[in-house]
This record gives structure tokens, C-alpha cells and sequence, in this order.
């Protein structure tokens, strides 16, 4: 396997009863992370990055489902390839926090209340490891050290209302990479912090992924984060990657008008813009997509075709893909009328 991770043609379905199909929230999705590479997801709230990162850690519960039909394959430390889609839910545990980890957008609630931030440390260490209790003391004092945590033997006997935001995240940063994983999805991970706590905090994510060669999937809103952090990018819209390219292409090669959009939103002080640029309208709800392409009745370069059929996802560079008529031309034409 070339890649640590693949997704292949992948759907996430929202059940809506036994007499009505389910509705496609995700459709389509085909990405690639390299091993020890970062990996950014963007798109607005509602576009399917949360959920799709949410598949590869088999944590969709009812009424949501992988399609039929989808592949997440995922090479393993060991060097086995697993097909995670058909895992049973004890080869999902063993696989999660060990090879895979997940940092959760908002650390107040992905913490437990009832339990010292040790024991919550310890719990993802007895689950994958041997050790004995003082093993894992140590282990988890020496983990709180790396995220940058002052005090640590004080913070590991605190609960989690003890701790700042800043600080719980990095707690859960602690807890994320205490089993040293080969993939780490970080949603949002500076979302609920002021900015100069995001700062930190990213620095920080940069220099333990370079520290502990593991590949991250950042998703994110932020197209700041995607700068800072990530080599490559996926652009999501509607549920459907619409553009993928490395970081500098999506910067300065911007192929899809979404892009081009959520590029003209970021404002800096430098800026001789007035006002605040926005996207027109709001991203249809699943179940109500048009036949064309998604994002048509946001566009100000809309034609004709973009109402009527739905583009593909072409590669318009190598290496830079776009689902745009805009850079489609006669290719996607044929592609879509022969079907």
C-alpha cells in the first residue's frame, strides 16, 4: 500500500426509514495521506468534513452509515493493510487510540467530568499497553512535559474543570499521541481558544508530528490553519471534495470559484479591503442538490451547463484537481453524456 490511508469512492448515508432511500450527506470522497504528511480538510459548517474524518475512525452511529460500495483502507504499524469499513466494533477499539487518534473540537466536553486528567492518560495506555500503574505515571508525566504543560505533577491529580481551554487541549493532545499513532485527525482544534492560544497550540501540533512522524488530517474552517499547518488540502462543498491540490496551488493556483470565495473571505490588517467579502446564499441541504453542480446557485461565473450536469472532479495540474466546468470543458462534456 503506497499510502497510509485510502478512501475510495466514499458515501456516508443519513437513514430516513425502511420505504425512503437514504440520503447521500457524503458522496464520492476519494483521498489519498501519505505517511508522515499533513493533510488539511476545509469547507464551510455542514459540508461533510466532520463526519467524513468521523468514518475513518468507525464513530458514525445511527441513523448515520458508510455506504455500500466505500473503501477506507489503512496501513497499520505492523504492516497490515486493514479494510476499516469492515472492521467488528473490537478491531474498531484496538485500531482506535493506538494506531488512529482524534482530537475533539471542544476539549470541556471530550473530557470526563468524574475523572483526573492521569487516570483519563492512563486509560488510553491499559487499553493498548502493559504497563503497570507507575509505567504509566511516568509515561503520562513525561507526555504532559512534551505538550508544553507547566506544573505537571500538579495538572495529572486536577480534574478537567481545573484547566483553561488551552490547557485541556493540551491534555487532549497529550492523550491523542500517548500510544505514539501513525494518524492523527485533529477537528477544530483551536476553534473554542482565543488567538494567541491558537497559536501555541498549532506550533505545538507542528513540532510533535515532526517529533513523532505522524501524518495529520486537520479539519478546519480556517484557511490561516491550512497555511500554518498542512502540505496538501481537500476543499469540501455540498458533501463532495470540489477541489484538491497541495497548499501553495490552492493559495496561488486557485482553480474552483468556492475556493476563490472562501480565499476573499480572509481579511488581514494590511488589507485595503472595507468590507467583509461573502459568499452568497448558503449550502443546500442534503437531499435538496440540484442536477448540475452544487455550488451553481452561489456562483458568479455560473453558465448554462453548471445548472444542467454535474461536473467531475478533473485534474486541471498535476497533482491539482478541480469539479468545475470552468476547467472541465469537453472532456467532462463527453464523460457526461455518454453516461
Amino acid at each position: 500500500m503506497e499510502h497510509l490511508l485510502e478512501m475510495r469512492d466514499l458515501s456516508i448515508d443519513l437513514y430516513r426509514g425502511k420505504r425512503t432511500l437514504p440520503v447521500k450527506l457524503v458522496e464520492g470522497v476519494d483521498l489519498s495521506i501519505g505517511k508522515k504528511r499533513s493533510f488539511g480538510v476545509v469547507g464551510e459548517s455542514g459540508c461533510g468534513k466532520s463526519i467524513t474524518c468521523s468514518s475513518i475512525m468507525g464513530l458514525l452511529s445511527f441513523p448515520l452509515s458508510v455506504g455500500k460500495g466505500s473503501s477506507i483502507r489503512f496501513a497499520c504499524s505492523d504492516g497490515q493493510e486493514v479494510e476499516i469499513t469492515s472492521l467488528s466494533p473490537a478491531g474498531l477499539r484496538k485500531l482506535r487510540g493506538k494506531e488512529i487518534s482524534m482530537i475533539f473540537q471542544e476539549p470541556m466536553t471530550a473530557l470526563d467530568p468524574m475523572y483526573t486528567i492521569e487516570a483519563q492518560i492512563a486509560e488510553a495506555l491499559s487499553f493498548h499497553t502493559a504497563m503497570t500503574k507507575g509505567e504509566m505515571h511516568d509515561a503520562a508525566l513525561e507526555m504532559l512535559r512534551k505538550v508544553k504543560i507547566p506544573r505537571p505533577d500538579q495538572i495529572l491529580k486536577d480534574y478537567p474543570h481545573h484547566l483553561s481551554g488551552g490547557m485541556l487541549q493540551r491534555v487532549m493532545i497529550a492523550i491523542a499521541l500517548i500510544n505514539n499513532p501513525r494518524l492523527l485527525i485533529a477537528d477544530e482544534p483551536t476553534t473554542a481558544l482565543d488567538v494567541t492560544i491558537q497559536a501555541q497550540i498549532l506550533d505545538l501540533m507542528n513540532e510533535l508530528r515532526e517529533g513523532y512522524d505522524t501524518s495529520v488530517i486537520m479539519i478546519t474552517h480556517d484557511l490561516g490553519v491550512i497555511a500554518e499547518t498542512c502540505e496538501e488540502v481537500a476543499v469540501f462543498y455540498a458533501g463532495q471534495v470540489v477541489e484538491q491540490a497541495s497548499v501553495e496551488a490552492i493559495f496561488h493556483e486557485t482553480a474552483h470559484p468556492y475556493t476563490s470565495g472562501l480565499l476573499q473571505s480572509v481579511t488581514s490588517l494590511d488589507s485595503a479591503q472595507k468590507e467583509l467579502y461573502t459568499i452568497r446564499g448558503a449550502v443546500p441541504t442534503a437531499g435538496n442538490f440540484s442536477p448540475g453542480c452544487r455550488f451553481a446557485d452561489r456562483c458568479s461565473r455560473c453558465m448554462p451547463v453548471c445548472k444542467e450536469k454535474a461536473p467531475a472532479l478533473t485534474q486541471v495540474a498535476p497533482g491539482h484537481l478541480c469539479r468545475c466546468w470552468l476547467h472541465a470543458g469537453a472532456e467532462n462534456m463527453g464523460k457526461e453524456e455518454a453516461v
